[in-house]
């Protein structure tokens, strides 16, 4: 068994998540109190009971997909069970370095927490939107994304074959899911989100975002995490930094992440966060594969004793 652990990202959430965890596990709560001190925000109140409207603010969402997934990490820890490689979807990319002893407790609490403000606070005006696309060739995609010219709409996430997430002005994603439709696609669906992610559009919250990186010190992981940027893993040489201030305005290569890491050998793929949707993309990249997702007690519980053989034990 080889494993790989990936985190979600935004648009996971629900109100509500991880309460059961949180009751459960001493070490959970101790992330959402640790979390809360630094944040200066109680996060699990505005986790198990804000209103939906205020959870799906970007600025509060990041910090409680964030939150959950490290407090399941960190029971995982306690197990030792420790993955070969890591990922993320975009927000999940800082998890995954988290989890690689990359950027410490503190510094990625406080990032998310600024980095979920800028990407909520610099949104330029206007009205966007992002829509989910299955069923066409990502080059299908593209070409038909390019001939919008009332507008702006882009590619913005490749999570699987046949999946794309397309991003841009709300007008010009409604007439590329209309184009689309008529192209081929078994589905165009338009996400809960607040702006135009991974698209040029978001430049200024970059810049402001690659400021506030350059505050803290993100090291070189002790086990491989691969980049949403261009599947490939973080080296010494990389400029973290400008890289993590790039996922704001490039398309996510999450695709190529999860068959960069089936071709190290990954076979066991636990995502860890709200949610089934990672492991839905990487079931659709190949179906062979053991897939894993940690969102409440019981996934956890049966999880522990997948990855640490006690099933295998007790036959």
């Amino acid at each position: 068994m080889k494993i790989g652990f990936i985190f979600p990202g935004q648009g996971a959430q629900s109100v509500g998540m991880g309460k059961d965890l949180y009751e459960a596990y001493e070490e959970i709560r101790e992330v959402y109190k640790q979390a809360s001190q630094i944040a200066g925000m109680d996060l699990a109140k505005l986790t198990f009971e804000a209103e939906e409207a205020e959870l799906f603010q970007t600025k509060h969402t990041q910090m409680a997909i964030l939150t959950m997934s490290l407090g399941i990490l960190e029971v995982l820890r306690k197990y030792a069970i420790t993955p070969a490689y890591s990922a993320g979807l975009s927000l999940g990319e800082y998890a995954a370095l988290y989890c690689g002893s990359a950027i410490n407790f503190e510094n990625v609490i406080k990032i998310i927490q600024k980095r979920g403000e800028l990407m909520q606070n610099l949104v330029p005006e206007g009205q966007w939107a992002m829509a989910a696309i299955l069923g066409l060739e990502d080059t299908v995609v593209e070409e038909v994304c390019q001939t919008v010219t009332d507008g702006f709409v882009v590619p913005a996430n490749y999570n699987c074959p046949g999946q794309v997430a397309i991003s841009g002005e709300k007008t010009s994603v409604q007439i590329a899911m209309d184009k689309l439709k008529e192209a081929g696609a078994k589905r165009c669906l338009e996400l809960k989100t607040a702006g135009p992610f991974h698209t040029e559009k978001l430049q200024k919250a970059a810049s402001a975002l690659k400021k506030e990186l350059e505050k803290i010190n993100i090291q070189t992981p002790q086990l491989p995490v691969i980049k949403n940027l261009d599947a490939k893993p973080y080296t010494e040489e990389d400029d973290k930094q400008e890289i993590l201030a790039s996922h704001v305005t490039h398309p996510v290569q999450f695709a190529k992440t999860i068959q960069y890491m089936i071709a190290q050998g990954v076979d066991t793929f636990v995502e860890i966060g709200p949610g089934k949707t990672l492991t839905g993309f990487v079931k659709k990249i190949d179906k062979n594969l053991t897939c894993i997702n940690i969102n409440d007690v019981v996934s956890l519980e049966t999880a522990i004793q997948i990855l640490t053989n006690k099933g295998k034990e007790e036959e």
